[in-house]
C-alpha cells in the first residue's frame, strides 16, 4: 500500500471511528483542540492528516496512533533469543533493543562461589521465579527465593550467585548504564 493510499482511508475511518464512538464534531473539537471545520476537512479527505492533528484525535479515543492510520500490523511481538553462556551462567535476552531497558531469564547453576562484589552504573531488579538466589549487596547478604525480588542501585557493592544448595532461575532487568563493563570495588586503604 503506498503512502498516498494509506492518507487518503485515514479520514473515512475518523469519521467511522468517532460515529462508533457516538461523539460529535463539537465534542471531539473541544477534547482534541482543533476546530470543527478541521476535524471535518480531515475526516472528508480535503485535509491531509499530520502529526500535529492525529496525535490530540488518538489521544481523544484513547487508541494508538496505528489504528488512526490504518498501519499494517507488526511482525511477530515473540522475542526468539538463543541462549548465551556467560561465566557458567545461561542468559535468554528478553529485549531485542540494543540499549535502554534490558531484560534477561537467567539460569544459574548449583555451584559453590566466593562473592566476589561488582559496581558499575546503573539500576538492576532481579526476580526469582524457581530455587534460591544469593545476593551480596553492601553489607546485606540474603538468600532469594522464589516470588522474592529485590532493586538495587549498581553503584552498590553487589554480587549474585548460587547458594549451594541447587539451582536458580531469575529475571534480570537493568537500565542503560547497565551495560557496562564492571569495575571491581576495592575498599581504601588506610
Amino acid at each position: 500500500m503506498t503512502t498516498d493510499e494509506v492518507l487518503a482511508g485515514v479520514g473515512p475511518r475518523l469519521r467511522q471511528m468517532r460515529k462508533d464512538r457516538e461523539v460529535t464534531l463539537a465534542a471531539l473539537s473541544e477534547a482534541t483542540g482543533i476546530s470543527v471545520s478541521t476535524l471535518s476537512r480531515l475526516e472528508s479527505g480535503l485535509r491531509k492528516p499530520s502529526l500535529e492533528l492525529l496525535l490530540p484525535i488518538a489521544r481523544a479515543h484513547q487508541v494508538a496512533l496505528d489504528e488512526l492510520v490504518g498501519a499494517p500490523p507488526a511482525g511477530d511481538p515473540r522475542v526468539r533469543s538463543k541462549p548465551i553462556v556467560m561465566g557458567g551462567r545461561t542468559l535468554w535476552p528478553l529485549t531485542r533493543q540494543p540499549g535502554g531497558l534490558q531484560a534477561y531469564k537467567v539460569l544459574e547453576p548449583q555451584r559453590r562461589q566466593e562473592p566476589d562484589p561488582r559496581t558499575h552504573e546503573g539500576y538492576e531488579w532481579l526476580y526469582v521465579l524457581s530455587g534460591k538466589l544469593r545476593l551480596v549487596l553492601g553489607e546485606h547478604d540474603v538468600v532469594l527465593t522464589a516470588g522474592e525480588a529485590a532493586e538495587f542501585d549498581t553503584r552498590v557493592p553487589h554480587w549474585f550467585g548460587s547458594t549451594g544448595e541447587g539451582p536458580a532461575e531469575f529475571l534480570s532487568l537493568f537500565g542503560p548504564q547497565g551495560e557496562r563493563m564492571h569495575v571491581r570495588a576495592r575498599p581504601k586503604r588506610s
